[in-house]
Protein backbone atom coordinates (compact mmCIF):
# COMPACT_ATOMS: atom_id res chain seq x y z
CA UNK A 1 0.00 0.00 0.00
CA UNK A 2 1.64 3.26 -1.37
CA UNK A 3 2.30 5.91 1.80
CA UNK A 4 1.40 9.49 1.24
CA UNK A 5 2.48 12.50 3.12
CA UNK A 6 -0.63 12.80 5.34
CA UNK A 7 -0.01 8.78 6.05
CA UNK A 8 3.33 9.90 7.28
CA UNK A 9 2.32 13.03 9.03
CA UNK A 10 -0.86 11.02 11.25
CA UNK A 11 1.71 8.53 12.04
CA UNK A 12 4.14 10.84 13.40
CA UNK A 13 1.19 12.61 15.49
CA UNK A 14 -0.26 9.13 16.85
CA UNK A 15 3.32 8.05 17.47
CA UNK A 16 4.68 10.83 19.48
CA UNK A 17 1.28 10.50 21.42
CA UNK A 18 2.35 7.32 22.81
CA UNK A 19 5.43 8.06 23.71
CA UNK A 20 4.10 10.59 26.54
CA UNK A 21 2.83 7.42 28.08
CA UNK A 22 6.00 5.04 28.25
CA UNK A 23 9.51 4.92 28.76
CA UNK A 24 12.12 3.24 26.78
CA UNK A 25 11.76 -0.19 26.35
CA UNK A 26 8.23 -0.49 28.15
CA UNK A 27 5.25 -1.99 26.61
CA UNK A 28 2.55 -0.19 25.82
CA UNK A 29 -1.25 -1.85 25.05
CA UNK A 30 -3.82 -0.09 23.01
CA UNK A 31 -7.53 -1.26 22.91
CA UNK A 32 -10.57 0.29 21.64
CA UNK A 33 -14.08 -1.36 20.83
CA UNK A 34 -16.69 -1.51 18.66
CA UNK A 35 -20.56 -2.21 18.58
CA UNK A 36 -21.69 0.22 21.36
CA UNK A 37 -24.55 1.89 19.58
CA UNK A 38 -25.82 -0.87 17.00
CA UNK A 39 -29.32 -2.22 17.40
CA UNK A 40 -28.12 -5.98 16.79
CA UNK A 41 -24.67 -8.11 17.16
CA UNK A 42 -22.29 -8.39 19.66
CA UNK A 43 -19.74 -5.60 20.62
CA UNK A 44 -15.52 -6.44 20.14
CA UNK A 45 -13.13 -5.24 21.71
CA UNK A 46 -9.38 -5.44 20.62
CA UNK A 47 -6.01 -4.92 22.61
CA UNK A 48 -2.90 -3.98 20.67
CA UNK A 49 0.95 -4.04 21.19
CA UNK A 50 2.85 -2.35 18.27
CA UNK A 51 6.37 -2.82 17.94
CA UNK A 52 7.94 0.70 17.84
CA UNK A 53 9.13 -0.37 14.01
CA UNK A 54 8.20 -0.68 11.63
CA UNK A 55 5.08 1.59 11.50
CA UNK A 56 2.25 0.74 9.56
CA UNK A 57 1.34 3.68 8.10
CA UNK A 58 -2.04 4.75 7.50
CA UNK A 59 -3.39 3.48 10.78
CA UNK A 60 -5.98 6.33 12.11
CA UNK A 61 -9.04 6.17 13.98
CA UNK A 62 -11.10 3.53 12.27
CA UNK A 63 -14.41 5.67 11.64
CA UNK A 64 -11.93 8.08 9.29
CA UNK A 65 -11.50 5.57 7.20
CA UNK A 66 -12.90 3.83 4.32
CA UNK A 67 -13.72 0.02 4.78
CA UNK A 68 -11.85 -0.71 1.75
CA UNK A 69 -8.49 0.55 3.79
CA UNK A 70 -9.94 -0.36 7.26
CA UNK A 71 -9.30 -4.41 5.86
CA UNK A 72 -5.83 -3.67 4.26
CA UNK A 73 -4.53 -2.16 7.58
CA UNK A 74 -6.18 -4.89 9.57
CA UNK A 75 -3.87 -7.52 7.21
CA UNK A 76 -0.72 -5.38 7.68
CA UNK A 77 -1.97 -4.95 11.96
CA UNK A 78 -1.91 -8.56 12.49
CA UNK A 79 1.61 -9.33 10.36
CA UNK A 80 3.65 -6.41 12.44
CA UNK A 81 1.98 -6.46 16.03
CA UNK A 82 3.85 -7.94 18.67
CA UNK A 83 0.57 -9.43 19.89
CA UNK A 84 -3.38 -8.95 19.67
CA UNK A 85 -6.42 -10.11 21.71
CA UNK A 86 -10.09 -9.64 20.52
CA UNK A 87 -13.01 -9.85 23.24
CA UNK A 88 -16.48 -10.65 21.56
CA UNK A 89 -19.38 -9.76 23.83
CA UNK A 90 -22.82 -11.37 22.27
CA UNK A 91 -26.33 -9.62 22.42
CA UNK A 92 -27.82 -12.10 24.72
CA UNK A 93 -25.15 -10.81 27.34
CA UNK A 94 -26.18 -7.30 26.15
CA UNK A 95 -29.54 -7.64 26.90
CA UNK A 96 -28.68 -9.59 30.35
CA UNK A 97 -26.00 -6.97 32.21
CA UNK A 98 -26.49 -3.58 29.96
CA UNK A 99 -24.04 -2.46 27.34
CA UNK A 100 -21.61 -0.66 29.44
CA UNK A 101 -20.55 -3.70 31.17
CA UNK A 102 -20.72 -5.90 28.21
CA UNK A 103 -17.98 -4.01 26.72
CA UNK A 104 -16.23 -3.72 29.83
CA UNK A 105 -16.12 -7.43 29.61
CA UNK A 106 -15.00 -7.14 25.99
CA UNK A 107 -12.19 -5.31 26.87
CA UNK A 108 -10.95 -7.59 29.73
CA UNK A 109 -11.08 -10.38 27.40
CA UNK A 110 -9.24 -8.90 25.06
CA UNK A 111 -6.35 -7.99 27.84
CA UNK A 112 -6.17 -11.65 29.02
CA UNK A 113 -5.23 -12.37 25.51
CA UNK A 114 -2.13 -10.46 25.07
CA UNK A 115 0.67 -12.67 25.63
CA UNK A 116 3.59 -10.45 26.67
CA UNK A 117 4.09 -8.12 30.29
CA UNK A 118 2.51 -4.62 29.67
CA UNK A 119 3.38 -1.79 31.58
CA UNK A 120 1.29 1.24 30.49
CA UNK A 121 -2.70 0.16 28.64
CA UNK A 122 -3.88 3.10 27.18
CA UNK A 123 -7.91 2.70 25.87
CA UNK A 124 -10.53 5.08 24.10
CA UNK A 125 -12.59 6.21 26.46
CA UNK A 126 -14.01 3.38 28.82
CA UNK A 127 -13.87 3.73 32.95
CA UNK A 128 -13.98 0.88 35.51
CA UNK A 129 -11.25 -1.52 34.20
CA UNK A 130 -9.09 -3.57 36.62
CA UNK A 131 -6.05 -3.46 35.05
CA UNK A 132 -2.50 -1.96 35.82
CA UNK A 133 -1.66 0.66 34.16
CA UNK A 134 -4.54 1.67 32.66
CA UNK A 135 -5.67 4.68 31.46
CA UNK A 136 -8.93 6.15 29.86
CA UNK A 137 -8.08 8.45 26.55
CA UNK A 138 -10.92 10.66 25.59
CA UNK A 139 -10.97 10.38 21.85
CA UNK A 140 -8.00 8.05 22.09
CA UNK A 141 -8.58 6.48 18.86
CA UNK A 142 -7.55 9.56 16.97
CA UNK A 143 -4.86 10.78 19.30
CA UNK A 144 -2.58 7.15 19.98
CA UNK A 145 -1.28 4.85 17.11
CA UNK A 146 -1.93 1.75 19.71
CA UNK A 147 -5.38 2.79 20.44
CA UNK A 148 -6.34 3.43 16.20
CA UNK A 149 -5.05 0.03 15.36
CA UNK A 150 -6.81 -1.63 18.23
CA UNK A 151 -9.93 0.56 16.40
CA UNK A 152 -9.26 -0.85 13.24
CA UNK A 153 -8.90 -4.58 14.15
CA UNK A 154 -12.29 -4.53 16.65
CA UNK A 155 -14.07 -2.47 13.93
CA UNK A 156 -12.33 -5.15 10.96
CA UNK A 157 -13.20 -8.44 12.83
CA UNK A 158 -17.04 -6.80 13.93
CA UNK A 159 -18.13 -5.72 10.49
CA UNK A 160 -17.28 -8.97 9.27
CA UNK A 161 -18.80 -10.95 11.72
CA UNK A 162 -21.98 -8.88 10.59
CA UNK A 163 -21.43 -9.84 7.03
CA UNK A 164 -21.67 -13.38 7.89
CA UNK A 165 -24.71 -12.86 9.58
CA UNK A 166 -26.01 -11.18 6.85
CA UNK A 167 -26.03 -14.61 5.10
CA UNK A 168 -27.84 -16.09 7.54
CA UNK A 169 -30.31 -13.37 7.95
CA UNK A 170 -30.51 -11.83 4.53
CA UNK A 171 -33.47 -9.81 5.21
CA UNK A 172 -31.89 -6.67 7.07
CA UNK A 173 -29.33 -6.03 5.57
CA UNK A 174 -26.04 -6.59 8.25
CA UNK A 175 -23.73 -6.79 5.44
CA UNK A 176 -24.95 -3.12 5.03
CA UNK A 177 -25.38 -1.17 8.10
CA UNK A 178 -23.61 -3.85 9.97
CA UNK A 179 -26.71 -3.31 12.76
CA UNK A 180 -26.96 -0.03 13.39
CA UNK A 181 -30.50 1.61 13.96
CA UNK A 182 -30.37 2.77 9.64
CA UNK A 183 -34.09 3.77 8.35
CA UNK A 184 -33.84 0.43 6.39
CA UNK A 185 -32.49 -1.63 9.26
CA UNK A 186 -35.44 -0.20 11.58
CA UNK A 187 -38.18 -0.70 8.77
CA UNK A 188 -36.85 -4.41 8.46
CA UNK A 189 -37.47 -4.89 12.16
CA UNK A 190 -41.09 -3.91 11.76
CA UNK A 191 -41.37 -6.06 8.67
CA UNK A 192 -39.83 -8.99 9.88
CA UNK A 193 -39.81 -8.44 13.81
CA UNK A 194 -36.14 -9.19 15.29
CA UNK A 195 -33.94 -11.97 14.83
CA UNK A 196 -32.15 -14.41 17.30
CA UNK A 197 -29.08 -11.37 16.70
CA UNK A 198 -30.79 -8.31 18.00
CA UNK A 199 -30.09 -6.88 21.09
CA UNK A 200 -34.02 -6.62 22.97
CA UNK A 201 -32.89 -4.08 25.34
CA UNK A 202 -32.28 -1.41 22.76
CA UNK A 203 -35.52 -2.40 20.62
CA UNK A 204 -38.20 -0.77 23.35
CA UNK A 205 -39.26 2.21 21.24
CA UNK A 206 -38.93 1.08 18.02
CA UNK A 207 -40.97 -2.08 18.49
CA UNK A 208 -43.96 -0.15 20.48
CA UNK A 209 -43.78 2.42 17.66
Amino acid sequence: MSVTAKDRETAERLTAFDQNYKAAGQVLVGMDEAGRGPLAGPVVAAAVVMPEMPIVYGVNDSKKLSEKKREALYEEIMQTAISVGVGVVDEKMIDEINILNAARMAFMKAFEQISVPSDRVLSDQISGLSIPGYISIVRGDAKSYTIAAASIVAKVTRDRMMRDYAEQYPEYGFETHKGYGSAAHIMAIKTYGVCDIHRKTFLTRILTD
